[in-house]
């Protein structure tokens, strides 16, 4: 892609000729824009944008900025020069023959049969649309002509200007947008640095709140629930005696409004059973599993204290962040590359319908001397796109697929790599005989040289493997893509199938080889080993697993909404200026919102930085808390390395080994 990429043919239009428009040190260095001939044969603006538009493409210097025809300029240039070579800026390079009749000169497409005021954008020139009095117009005109004999009204390039004139007003609010975030840039920054802080008081208070945060939380749905039973209750005794209330749902069947339903005692009876069913298999479910929702609510206390031991883990997330900004700059600048890499191609534009060569590739060296400008006069052979038909242009496709799978794969080896090295580090935190004093020293970047050195192999096969699943879902979602608009059915259900199972397929391994990686981390075995011995343990241990999963999950996701939505709040009232004490400091912006959302983003993605980093920790010390039960006893020989809390959780008074 290196080899035979230009990214320039993104940075500069190409006009007809296949030259770039404002390259340096050519004929067109100070031609940065491009000009199309006929704008009425263009449809809509992605067509110009894709430089696929049906007419001659030229680059000049500046957009026109009158209404001018080449019928009108001929028939004064003797006594008004200067029209004549403003016009002739608009022609193809070196045409200065005004004699020459209009009908050669059109059909030769030497010049354009008019020019319209038009403004660039994208490097090109757009009529310079506007609306007067909700009227469309250009440069304050309704009609215009066509340069061959007719008067047309301005509405006939409506389908190209409702999109070129939403592109514009998009440019427009993207420029505000732009000026906002120019002036409130660092109030934004002052946001995701309270973020942080609150992200970090969080974590290290859920040593404390953890268990009383989850059972109001348990509570409060419990009474909720209650309520809602007894609502039920109250509305179906309110019903009793009301003529139709005792009517059955089978009675009257499907009704579009369905506040008819909400009049039958049927209806409340069975939402109150529904709502008793969930209330009791709640109650139940605390009774029986109320020791493991101890077991996990310690494990949640745990994890806090042992970030709280060792603090650099939060801020390893960064470097995460660093290697996969390098993967994605990677990936984007070789697709760029294997974008570019085409050659051009030149097709035959001929003027008439029935051209039988037209849209035919051709060579403009020797299209001169073809029979083709005999059969259709005016044909040309002008530049469409980038392309080719060599083997390499063929299977750029196939690159692409390859690029793409070397992303994914890249993308999930950092993700493996920050994985096993937090993993390691809280792996030795629970294996510490006395804690904290027996933590080694600098246990984040211990871990990160063990991963390098030992482990490289192990967590790339495990990023392989996902990766290969990842980039059969995306090869479906192309497929899915392609066949959007097929009537057959059965197609349709069969990919519908493999994205669901792959999907779940994709979600299976990300958990699998996110255990699998502390495995790696505490014994440091390979990858399949350590994935099976992971796998086996968690099924001797699956009501635990689903236990602290959902109790870890709530807190987490109660946490993120606390500190977005806190630092939301605050930021919403100081941008809308209704804090008095900053009311002088805040900005003056055109849309408040975009500080706004950014900051509340912002703050959601700052609180999964250093959440991802707690649920990580809780993983870890979870899979050491099962192993640690089925290696040792507490016996002399055989000590817990559990804390003290878990200690007593599980029944024993205090943490000395048990007498043989």
């Amino acid at each position: 892609a290196w080899v035979h990429g230009d990214p320039r043919k993104v940075i500069y239009p190409t006009d007809s000729y296949g030259q770039f428009c404002g390259q340096k040190d050519t004929l067109n260095a100070n031609k940065t824009i491009l000009f199309y001939f006929n704008i009425l044969k263009c449809a809509s603006p992605v067509v110009l944008i894709n430089l696929q538009c049906p007419t001659t493409q030229l680059c000049v210097s500046k957009c026109p900025d009158r209404f001018a025809t080449y019928i009108d300029v001929q028939a004064s240039y003797r006594y008004k020069p200067d029209q004549w070579n403003y016009f002739r800026q608009f022609c193809k390079p070196g045409f200065n023959n005004p004699r020459k009749s209009v009908a050669q000169v059109l059909r030769d497409e030497d010049c354009p049969s008019m020019i319209i005021p038009s403004r660039p954008f994208l490097k090109r020139c757009f009529p310079d649309f506007s609306t007067k009095n909700g009227v469309l117009t250009v440069a304050n005109q309704t009609t215009f002509k066509d340069g061959r004999g007719k008067t047309r009204n301005v509405t006939d390039l409506r389908e190209a200007a409702n999109g070129i004139n939403n592109v514009l007003d998009a440019r427009s609010v993207g420029m505000k947008i732009f000026e906002d975030y120019a002036i409130s840039w660092y109030w934004i920054l002052i946001g995701l640095f309270i973020a942080m802080i609150v992200s970090l008081l969080f974590l290290v208070l859920l040593r404390f709140t953890a268990g009383v945060l989850f059972w109001i939380f348990i509570f409060g749905v419990i009474g909720i629930i209650g309520y809602g039973i007894w609502h039920c209750y109250w509305e179906y005794d309110h019903l009793k005696g009301i003529p139709g209330s005792d009517l059955t749902v089978y009675d009257i069947g499907f009704q579009t409004d369905f506040r008819v339903y909400l009049q039958l005692r049927q209806t409340w009876l069975a939402f109150m059973i529904m709502l008793c069913v969930v209330e009791v298999v709640i109650i139940l479910m605390l009774i029986f599993l109320r020791n493991r929702i101890r077991i996990a609510i310690a494990l949640l206390k745990e994890g806090s204290r042992a970030i709280g031991y060792i603090m650099s883990t939060l801020f390893y997330p960064i470097v995460t962040f660093i290697l996969i900004a390098i993967c994605i700059s990677y990936w984007a600048v070789t697709a760029v590359f294997l974008a570019t890499s085409g050659e051009p191609v030149y097709k035959v534009m001929a003027n008439q319908i029935l051209c039988k060569y037209a849209n035919l590739t051709c060579d403009p060296e020797t299209f001169n001397t073809t029979n083709v400008t005999k059969l259709c006069p005016g044909a040309q052979c002008t530049f469409a796109f980038y392309g080719g038909e060599s083997l390499y242009h063929k299977y750029i496709f196939i690159f692409q697929l390859a690029n793409a799978f070397v992303f994914l794969w890249l993308v999930n080896f950092a993700i493996a790599l920050g994985q096993c090295t937090l993993a390691g580090a809280f792996a030795s935190y629970y294996w510490a005989s006395r804690k904290p004093a027996d933590i080694p020293l600098w246990p984040l970047f211990s871990s990160f040289g063990r991963a390098i050195r030992y482990h490289t192999g192990s967590l790339a096969f495990g990023a392989l493997i996902l990766a290969i699943v990842q980039l059969i879902r995306v090869i479906l979602e192309y497929l899915d893509h392609k066949l959007k608009g097929t009537q057959n059915s059965f197609t349709r259900f069969l990919l519908c199938c493999l994205k669901c199972c792959f999907w779940c397929l994709e979600k299976f391994l990300k958990f699998i080889n996110r255990n699998a990686y502390i495995m790696i981390a505490i014994y440091g075995k390979n990858f399949c080993t350590s994935a099976k011995e992971a796998f086996f343990l968690l099924m001797r241990n699956v009501v635990r697993v689903a236990v602290l999963d959902k109790v870890t999950d709530f807190l987490l996701f109660l946490g993120k909404i606390l500190v977005a939505g806190g630092v939301g709040v605050l930021a919403f009232f100081f941008f809308t200026q209704r804090i008095p004490v900053f009311a002088q400091e805040a900005p003056t912006l055109n849309y408040y919102w975009v500080p706004l959302l950014t900051v509340i983003i912002g703050s959601y993605l700052v609180a999964h930085g250093f959440f991802s980093v707690y649920a990580m920790c809780v993983d870890t010390l979870f899979l050491c808390f099962c192993e640690d039960l089925e290696r040792n006893d507490g016996s002399t020989a055989k000590p817990y390395f559990m804390s003290a809390s878990l200690h007593r959780i599980l029944g024993k008074k205090e943490l000395s080994p048990k007498k043989a």
